[in-house]
């Protein structure tokens, strides 16, 4: 009898494999990925896991294995409710790197919890597993097995592995095959949906403590790539320093080495009609928390409205949406495509930028200035600032508490402006200031955001969602900001003189899929079209300017630079000047890309190209190659501190 009730147990290799699949499966449909799933791959590493999982719950007692067991599958399920809920609130994944944005969770904790609890189902669905195996325990075999023939686990576990490792060839010429994903190329989005949540996250967390090299083709700089950069004025000049970059070859080795002979073969952006437009005139350029285009309404934003349809029109802008404010802020200052696996060398401040924007400026002539209405030093933004250029930052904790109402959240954009700006209109030289933005700070509701409440009467007769409406009001804050900033400037004579440049840092991912479509009545693709947005470059007396190509947050640098007339080095900077001839692109967190060619999702490898425009022979990979390339370059130049072999 009791032989008989042995048998009948379940054995726990059978319980983690089929809790392994179920997690996988609950995944790969909350990322609507199912049919992406690399099947043979990954269920030969779940199978190898299993294994493992096996071996180490049957080197002890029956009991000890088993609460071993609840660990596992406690922890492994902990690492895919991580990743659902991550991707639920933010619209992006979680690595490891993100533990060194810890602190932006921790501050915004309540909205955080709010979040959480919105998105608790998945947490039930997630540990469901755990649920049940703590009620079918008594009938899960867990006893001990003798080592001689516990260890046989492991060749098997090996060779169970090994077939995973030949499983990869299996496509491993597609630019993201996992092949490519788990040899070459660290992309976590892309991972997940092609080798699986668990290995993608092991791999991730040994490549967060070793780090991870990949492939950099030098003469992949140019993103013409053969396409017709021609120029009606041949005449003009690249946008480049008299750099000697033989010289510096031949005294450097290594990954140094690489890098000045990629900037080397990349040829820069030409000058064109607009270099030096702006020359000499003021200008004061927001990064704007959340703005995004569905914030843009005649009637009810009627200055941003105003702002992104005369001066320079750019019809396809992205603000792409990675590792959240400090990436887009990122990419705004520094020209470079962000990482969450790079925030640690840009928000210590150590590393040189003699392209910084405030040192740009400051050397042309200009006093500088740069504010916040928040903590001054959230994420370190007075150190990274400092790095660029900026020496007197203001924000709240370090002097702007005293000018305007730090303790409300969010902080009001108005009292921003309101509070600053005789700081710098009377200044004796022209003047560079800087404004980083928080009324539109999420979560948008009628409750705990003071700013949604403040302009609740202007969005009731919406036909919007909720959340909807409250984003809008908190938009509105902004755009009176704008608006007493330009009566403020006329009433000084300083408005003719006074450029206007504004981006966002991300679309307002903390809005649902719902709340947005009901603002934009249609529909978005959450991976590229979301972050479609605008750039405001703007100037009272200059004539209305549309512009077609592509651009992103990274172009906004390189862009303000040519229209300012400063001195510069484009090949030094990865995004390019929007204004110039060089092809445009826009690059995303998952490795999508739209060009002036089309659009690329990276997790489909589908390309849908431009209505009536003929595609170059092998466009696509090449454009992969150069996107990679555009990525690791960004990334090399913050961890290898590349600018000061230069400056």
């Amino acid at each position: 009898m009791k032989r008989l009730k042995h048998s009948q147990k379940i054995d726990s290799l059978f319980i983690y494999f089929l809790v392994f699949c179920y997690l996988e499966i609950v995944f790969k449909i909350n990322a609507h990925s199912i049919f992406s799933w690399n099947l043979v791959n990954n269920l030969l590493y779940i199978i190898a896991l299993s294994l493992a999982c096996k071996f180490l719950t049957s080197l002890f007692s029956s009991k000890i294995n088993k609460i071993l067991m609840f660990i596992f599958i406690g922890i492994i399920s902990l690492f895919f409710a991580i990743q659902i809920l991550v991707h639920n609130i933010f619209n992006f994944y979680f690595d490891f790197s993100l533990l060194r944005t810890i602190d932006q969770v921790l501050t915004f904790s309540g909205e955080t919890i709010k979040l959480i609890i919105h998105n608790f189902i998945y947490l039930l669905i997630v540990f469901l597993p755990m649920v049940i195996v703590a009620f079918i325990n008594k009938k899960i075999s867990t006893n001990s097995i003798k080592f001689t023939k516990n260890l046989l686990l492991i060749p098997l576990t090996l060779a169970v592995y090994g077939l995973f490792l030949l499983s990869l060839n299996i496509n491993k010429d597609d630019y993201y095959s996992a092949y490519n994903l788990f040899y070459n190329t660290h992309n976590v989005e892309l991972s997940l949906k092609r080798l699986g949540v668990a290995h993608t996250m092991f791999i991730d967390l040994v490549r967060y403590f070793i780090g991870f090299d990949t492939n950099i083709d030098p003469t992949a700089s140019n993103i013409n790539n053969g396409l017709n950069n021609d120029n009606s004025d041949k005449n003009y000049k690249y946008n480049n320093l008299d750099i000697q970059f033989d010289d510096l070859i031949a005294k450097s080795s290594g990954t140094i080495k690489m890098m000045h002979e990629y900037f080397k073969n990349d040829p820069g952006t030409l000058q064109n009609e607009y270099t030096g437009f702006f020359k000499n005139k003021n200008l004061i350029l927001f990064m704007a928390e959340s703005f995004n285009e569905i914030a843009v309404d005649k009637k009810l934003t009627p200055t941003l409205y105003k702002l992104v349809n005369s001066g320079f029109v750019f019809s396809n802008f992205y603000t792409p949406t990675i590792s959240s404010t400090i990436g887009g802020e990122f990419q705004e200052l520094t020209g470079l495509v962000a990482s969450s696996s790079f925030l640690s060398p840009w928000r210590n401040g150590k590393n040189a930028f003699p392209f910084g924007i405030a040192n740009m400026f400051k050397n042309g002539g200009y006093n500088t200035f740069a504010y916040h209405n928040h903590i001054y030093t959230f994420q370190d933004r007075n150190l990274y600032l400092s790095a660029l250029g900026f020496n007197n930052y203001l924000g709240c904790g370090n002097g702007l508490e005293k000018r305007i109402n730090c303790d409300s959240w969010p902080e009001s954009d108005v009292e921003l402006i309101n509070s600053t700006f005789d700081d710098y209109i009377n200044s004796d030289k022209p003047f560079f200031t800087y404004y980083v933005t928080v009324s539109g700070h999420g979560g948008y509701s009628w409750s705990g955001n003071e700013i949604s409440q403040k302009n609740k009467e202007l969005v009731d007769n919406l036909n919007y969602s909720e959340n909807a409406k409250a984003y809008i009001a908190s938009q509105i804050e902004l755009d009176r900001a704008l608006e007493s900033l330009l009566k403020k400037l006329e009433k000084s004579g300083k408005l003719d003189d006074t450029v206007i440049a504004l981006v966002g840092d991300h679309y307002p991912y903390l809005l649902s899929e719902d709340d947005i479509n009901s603002i934009t009545k249609n529909t978005k693709d959450f991976v590229v079209e979301i972050n479609h947005s605008n750039f405001i470059l703007w100037n009272n007396k200059m004539d209305k300017v549309k512009v077609e190509k592509v651009g992103s947050q990274i172009d906004v640098l390189p862009t303000i630079y040519n229209v300012f007339g400063l001195e510069y080095d484009s090949r030094l900077i990865i995004g390019k000047d929007i204004l110039s001839t060089t092809p445009g692109l826009a690059i995303f967190g998952n490795n999508s890309w739209v060009s002036d060619y089309g659009t690329y999702y990276s997790s489909t490898s589908k390309f849908v190209p431009k209505e009536n425009t003929k595609i170059p022979k092998d466009y696509v990979s090449n454009m992969n190659n150069i996107v990679n390339n555009k990525i690791n370059m960004s990334r090399l130049i913050m961890t290898e501190n590349y600018y000061k072999y230069i400056g």
